[in-house]
Order: structure tokens, then sequence, then C-alpha cells
């Protein structure tokens, strides 16, 4: 069985890749939306999710997933709507148990993975920025005497799949047809 450190350190580097290949952080590393420190703040990124199973170890995946979306939102200012949290979520919690069993194949399957893809961005996305529209009117907005309202310009943008044509099934490294389910929530 591996010392406590090297599965400590495998975890680590495994979150580190399993963010690395999501395409939502990736897109927004590359476009710089969290400032110049952006890459910093993906390393940064990966200690905190590390840190999040150190302080609760009964950690599940919701959490992983709710704490992906915050961070997206608060250091990247990208609102996640596609639901690509959910398979890195699952990524992570899979490299937590398979880590602390002293399994690292699952660990060198993302290091692979990462390595193969060589840092570029999936070409099945597309970012929508949601903007507010001055020329639409309602009841509501036709009060000229109300000037509190907040300009909506800066909105952060949202990551949506694009539309694709129906795919073939996929089949990853190890032989295993990925199984793609419609929205959960």
């Amino acid at each position: 069985m591996a010392d406590q450190e090297t599965i400590q350190t495998n975890f680590d580097l495994g979150i580190w890749y399993a963010l690395g290949l999501w395409p939502a952080l990736t897109i927004a590393v590359t476009s710089n939306w969290g400032g110049p420190d952006s890459s910093a703040k993906r390393d940064w990124f990966a200690g905190a999710v590390s840190d999040l199973f150190a302080e609760r170890p009964d950690t599940d995946q919701f959490d992983v997933e709710a704490v992906l979306l915050q961070v997206m939102q608060d250091e990247f200012d990208l609102n996640v709507e596609d639901e690509s949290e959910i398979p890195v979520a699952e990524e992570i919690m899979k490299l937590r148990k398979e880590t602390a069993d002293g399994d690292f194949s699952g660990f060198e399957a993302v290091k692979r993975r990462f390595e193969e893809r060589g840092g570029r961005v999936p070409q099945n996305l597309q970012v929508v920025e949601h903007k507010h529209d001055d020329d639409e009117s309602s009841e509501e907005d036709s009060d000229d005497d109300d000037d509190d309202d907040v300009e909506m310009g800066d909105a952060a943008p949202a990551l949506v799949s694009a539309p694709r044509e129906r795919q073939e099934p996929e089949v990853d490294d190890d032989g295993f047809t990925k199984v793609v389910g419609k929205k959960k929530r």
C-alpha cells in the first residue's frame, strides 16, 4: 500500500488534471476572465477543492459540484449552465476513492487524457453573454420615475453547449462507453 503522502500528492494532482480537462475552466483561463492571474487561480482552485476534502471528510459529489460552480462564478465571472461540472465532480470523487485505496490507475488515466489534449479547448462549446436590451419595455419598465434600476450590461457570460449533431457512442481509453444522459436538473 502506498504511503499517505503519495496518496495525497496523487489525489491533489488528479484534481488539478480533472480541472484542467474541464472546458469551462479552460476557456475562462485562456480568455483571462479571472484577470491576468487566471492560471494561478486555476492552481488555487485545485488546492481549494483538495482542502474541501481535508476540512470536511464527508464531502460528497453535490458539495463538489456546488464549489465548482461557486468558484467559477466568483473568481471567473462565469455562470456555467451546461452541467459540465457534474462529470468533473464525478471524476474527482472517483479519484478520491481510488487514491485512498492506493489505486492510481484513475490518476494515471486523467493525467494521460490531460497530456493528450495538450491544452486545446473543445470545439463543441460556445460562450453566450447575457446583455440587457434597452429597446425592450414592459408595463413595469414604463414608469420613467424609477431611476434606481441597475444596468445589467456587465452580466457574467454563461457557458452553454453549442447545438450538436447526434454523436456515436464515445469509448474511452479503458474500453468503457460513455453514457450521456438527459438533464438531471
